[in-house]
């Protein structure tokens, strides 16, 4: 539960970290080989090469040992600092251990490796896009960069291997590097991301008071918490652009297929089975379905929008990470359903 709440928090600041390097109004376009405009209006967006004369979308910037500066600086103070307040804060208050591992790959139906993934491709993602921006080179920046989220997130998990109420899980690693791979690999492939990693939540009401107070004990009853912590509110989307797999087609640039996966039912890791401190009594509702949830959605890409604005360009970059809220269609239950709004 708590791995969850940290990823997506970092989630929130990389990705806000990324956006507003970005907008920087010192940026230094490389005036190099731009693709004609026949190419630009074929693919709906600016084509430009980098020092290394490779293709790719948006903007190329020359090398800026600054800038380079900057990054790592902001890299190490801000993780750095996170990971000692995130210490202090909450393993501190836990009883510590000898490293050793711990096997949850069966809890919360892999929610929980679904957010794990999620976060390492969003910090992945951002740190990229920021060490573009210092001037790396195309390999160096893809590597680098995609490649830190990952790390981020290891380094998380090696603090739960010392700490004797959790332990160091392969499946967290493992969830970890699918997310940081998933941007390496279409960035090695296609110099872009055709398939984004998203994200969207919708607060549970359980309309029941025993079951409101165990979520309130293990999700938090404030929507933030209980977006950070709430298995069941949470659904993470693949989501597609359309445009870019089908160049020639009259579709939107901004039109994506998304893909997603959920689950309801849950008030325990495994079964739900809990004890009430409160009335020191074990309550058993295992007469509650436990059921994964698949859906298919239209959803937009906002990094497909033009605009001058940096405040926009900002909010989009922000926005980006999160799914769109769409109709969408569910199976669940060896059942179909139509949502007319999913968040």
């Amino acid at each position: 539960m708590k791995k969850i709440s940290q990823a997506l928090l970092f989630v929130l600041f990389s990705v806000a970290s990324f956006s507003q390097q970005a907008t920087d109004s010192i940026k230094t376009e490389v005036a190099d080989t731009t693709f004609s405009l026949k190419d630009t209006i074929n693919q709906n967006r600016k084509f430009s090469r980098d020092e290394t004369g490779y293709r790719f979308s948006g903007k190329a910037y020359a090398y800026n040992k600054k800038r380079v500066t900057l990054v790592a600086a902001g890299n190490i103070a801000g993780y750095g600092g996170s990971m000692a307040a995130l210490y202090k804060s909450w393993y501190s208050q836990y009883p510590q251990s000898n490293f050793h591992t711990f096997d949850d790959n069966r809890e919360w139906k892999q929610i929980d490796k679904f957010g794990h993934a999620y976060a390492a491709y969003i910090e992945s993602y951002g740190s990229m896009e920021m060490w573009r921006w210092a001037g790396l080179s195309r390999k160096q920046r893809i590597w680098i960069g995609g490649m830190s989220g990952a790390a981020y997130q290891t380094l998380i998990e090696v603090l739960d291997g010392f700490s004797a109420q959790w332990g160091w899980s392969w499946s967290d690693f493992a969830a970890n590097m699918v997310g940081s791979s998933l941007l390496v690999s279409q960035e090695l492939a296609w110099n872009e991301q055709r398939i984004r990693y998203k994200f969207s939540f919708h607060r549970k009401e359980y309309g029941n008071q025993q079951l409101d107070q165990r979520a309130n004990v293990i999700y938090g009853s404030s929507t933030m918490e209980r977006m950070l912590k709430d298995y069941n509110g949470q659904t993470y989307w693949l989501s597609a652009n359309l445009k870019s797999f089908l160049p020639h087609s009259n579709l939107p640039a901004w039109l994506n297929i998304a893909g997603g996966y959920g689950a309801e039912g849950m008030f325990g890791a495994r079964v739900n089975v809990w004890k009430d401190e409160h009335d020191n009594v074990t309550l058993d509702r295992r007469d509650i379905k436990r059921y994964r949830q698949f859906y298919i959605a239209p959803d937009i890409d906002l990094s497909k929008i033009r605009t001058k604005s940096k405040f926009l360009r900002l909010t989009f970059g922000v926005l980006n990470s999160f799914k769109f809220p769409a109709p969408s269609l569910e199976l669940s239950n060896n059942k179909l359903r139509w949502n007319w709004i999913h968040f």
